[in-house]
């Protein structure tokens, strides 16, 4: 059995050291601002820190993101076949990204050179540390010797299994990136209101329900978790946060303190989702019941 390489890429939102840990590794998209472009590398080498990253968009700044370009996928895709490993690519969700398509349609011309070797293209409906859970699943599932074919089977029939449940602090930037309307925006802005965004059958973000103040938004992110934990004794709780690390941290373990999970994981919101979402948003991802809703 070939080896297998597993590939997530920037909105995974994984910290280095996971990566590292689950033996993963992920393909660079890009954010430009202003005139520069940047890799989204999470190790925010290239952004200097996520603090500074957040702190010029609190100035105005508006981050505009780069997708995966052919180019790099064949790259990428490449090495990896060179050094004898078939191929597990999980993308981003592709009603947020171009990157399961173009992923797809590369490993499709690839494959036809080169009969010898397998790329399989997962879309997970899910972005953010959901796709990085799913990784993390994969190779666990890859460290017990399940094969690649053993591995995407999986996938596709549970990956609606990892839910997220997120909210903003200032609809401002969703409206600049065009997820509501500007009037909405501004009234809600007003009168505190804080959507809760979940990822629907299809892959696509919504708000499924809206609470008004901050408090509220985060009371109710822990509810969710722990009213649709399934098996958190083998499943992992995630959060990410743009540079709201102490309600990040509150919410772990307020979630911790009510459901065992295997463990819990709090990272940094990435260049890619956080240019969306803005500044103090926080995401947090489980593995629960079965999504079945569908956004408007």
């Amino acid at each position: 059995m070939k080896k297998i390489a597993i590939l997530l890429d920037s909105t995974c939102d994984m910290s280095l050291e996971l990566l590292n840990k689950y033996k993963l590794d992920y393909i660079k998209m890009g954010v430009t601002i202003g005139e520069e472009t940047y890799e989204a590398d999470l190790g925010w080498e290239s952004l200097s820190s996520p603090s500074k990253f957040y702190q010029l968009m609190r100035e105005g700044k508006r981050p505009l993101t780069n997708a995966i370009s052919e180019v790099e996928f064949n790259r990428v895709f490449n090495n990896y076949l060179d050094n004898g490993y078939d191929v597990l690519y999980i993308g981003c969700s592709s009603a947020l990204s171009s990157s399961v398509k173009t992923g797809k349609k590369v490993a499709s011309d690839i494959m036809n050179k080169r009969t010898d070797c397998r790329i399989l293209v997962v879309d997970p409906l899910i972005s953010g540390m959901g796709q990085g859970l799913i990784g993390i699943k994969a190779s666990e599932m890859r460290e017990s010797g399940k094969s690649i074919d053993e591995i995407v089977a999986y996938l596709e029939e549970n990956k609606l299994c990892f839910n997220q449940w997120g909210t903003v602090d200032n609809l401002k930037y969703l409206k600049d990136a065009g997820r509501v309307k500007a009037g909405a925006a501004f009234f809600g802005n007003i009168i505190g209101i804080k959507p809760i965004i979940i990822s629907d059958i299809n892959g696509q973000n919504f708000a499924y329900k809206k609470v008004r103040g901050r408090k509220a938004s985060l009371e109710e992110i822990i509810n969710s978790v722990v009213e649709t934990a399934v098996e958190p004794e083998e499943n992992y709780f995630a959060i990410t946060h743009a540079d709201a690390e102490e309600e990040a941290n509150y919410i772990k373990d307020a979630v911790m303190k009510k459901v065992k999970f295997k463990d819990a994981f709090v990272t940094n919101l990435g260049p890619i989702l956080g240019a969306s979402c803005g500044p103090k948003t926080l995401i947090a991802f489980n593995f629960g019941k079965k999504v079945t809703l569908l956004g408007e």
